[in-house]
């Protein structure tokens, strides 16, 4: 028993000695280790870089106005990713997209990816050559359209016409109808009737009166409005009539006529937005922003009609043919698309293009970009199907456009 007690008190002995050394060194080795200061042992770490302490106490003064931390980041990447999203936090509660105190955008967020092909889908107004953005380009156009008055009065309300009445069906009978009541004043210019136009008529009430821009364009090629008698009626009522100056120049009233016949609606034009990639890892990435996939007030009309069909066809049996076709159908519900082509040295052209455009589209492009216009190339789709520039096909209906 007193040998047990002896092993017990000689193991918590040697545990409690600490480190041991080796038994070459001597017993007058040993006496300064005994008792050594612990700091002054310890091996001195390298200490952090000018920037990561600054970003250290930065972190650190941020953290002690709002909350204690246990234990701050021990590495340098750590702590900068830790100021980046604090920075973004305060960002964010004041209502800016940029750090404060600089004029710098915020890196992209980390989740989901860091790197965008487009930022969004652009549109260029013709009349303006502006670049905007997708919910700017009607009210854009409007203002474009109205501030030309001032310069052209006839162009600006045959624009007026074609743009602002959506329904193309009412557009053509009005026009048509305008166009008739010209044609008779060319052709009978001594006949006073064919001169005056009834304001209250049934014809230019239904056809005329409800598409907008059709009294700017009367009064813009020489009618005025004016009460004139009418037969076994009491009260006067309004008339367009021709002035003087105006039948003088049947030629131009002509000319007038044909401006509205062959208008056609502006619309803003889409942006290719084009960007050339050199071979890197950064050019295979391929993220779109949500402008690419929101649809509109129309596109979710028709892709509710899209769907209620779709409901329709489920209890019917389909041909292949059928299910090919309902395939291109679906493609359909895709408006714009992102294209990339690959040169043979491996640089990349990029472009944005509607999902229903023609492969011909695709070669005006890309003939665009290159220095010499007149050399012939061919392209290949991915699967190795070669694109002809001759046929008539579009994006979604040649395998180009695939879903993310």
């Amino acid at each position: 028993m007193k040998k047990f007690f002896q092993e017990i008190k000689a193991d918590i002995k040697f545990k409690s000695a600490g480190p041991g050394q080796k038994l070459t060194e001597s017993a007058g080795e040993k006496a300064p280790k005994e008792r050594p200061n612990p700091p002054a042992l310890r091996q001195p770490r390298q200490g952090p870089t000018d920037e990561a302490q600054m970003a250290a106490a930065a972190a650190l003064a941020r953290l002690e106005q709002k909350q204690p931390r246990a234990r701050g980041p021990t590495s340098q990447d750590s702590i900068r990713n830790q100021v980046r999203k604090e920075l973004r936090a305060e960002a964010t509660v004041s209502g800016s997209t940029e750090a404060p105190g600089t004029n710098v955008a915020p890196e992209p967020r980390e989740e989901g990816s860091a790197h965008l092909a487009v930022p969004g889908v652009y549109f260029t107004c013709p009349l303006t050559g502006a670049t905007l953005r997708k919910d700017q380009r009607d009210a854009r156009i409007r203002e474009a359209i109205l501030s030309h008055f001032s310069t052209d009065p006839v162009a600006a309300s045959i624009m007026k016409i074609h743009t602002f009445n959506k329904d193309r069906d009412k557009v053509k009978l009005g026009v048509d109808t305008i166009a008739k009541y010209l044609d008779n004043i060319h052709l009978h210019p001594e006949e006073e009737k064919y001169r005056k136009i009834k304001l209250q008529n049934k014809v230019f009430q239904e056809r005329i009166n409800c598409l907008e821009g059709t009294h700017e364009f009367f009064e813009a090629i020489g009618f005025q409005k004016a009460l004139l008698p009418v037969p076994d009626q009491e009260s006067p009522e309004e008339f367009y009539v021709l002035n003087v100056a105006a039948l003088a120049q049947p030629q131009s009233l002509e000319r007038h006529k044909e401006q509205l016949l062959h208008a056609e609606p502006v619309r803003a034009t889409l942006a290719r937005q084009r960007r050339v990639f050199r071979p890197s890892p950064m050019a295979s990435q391929f993220d779109l922003p949500g402008d690419f996939f929101n649809l509109t007030a129309d596109e979710l009309r028709r892709e509710q009609r899209l769907r209620a069909e779709a409901v329709e066809r489920l209890s019917v049996l389909r041909t292949k043919a059928m299910r090919e076709k309902e395939e291109q159908r679906e493609m359909r519900r895709y408006t714009y698309t992102l294209l990339r082509v690959r040169f043979p040295d491996g640089c990349l052209l990029q472009g944005t293009f509607y999902a229903r455009e023609r492969v011909a589209a695709l070669y005006g492009f890309v003939r665009e970009a290159l220095q010499s216009d007149w050399l012939p190339f061919e392209l290949l789709a991915s699967g190795g199907q070669k694109l002809s520039e001759d046929e008539n096909l579009a994006f979604n209906e040649c395998g180009l456009i695939k879903r993310r």
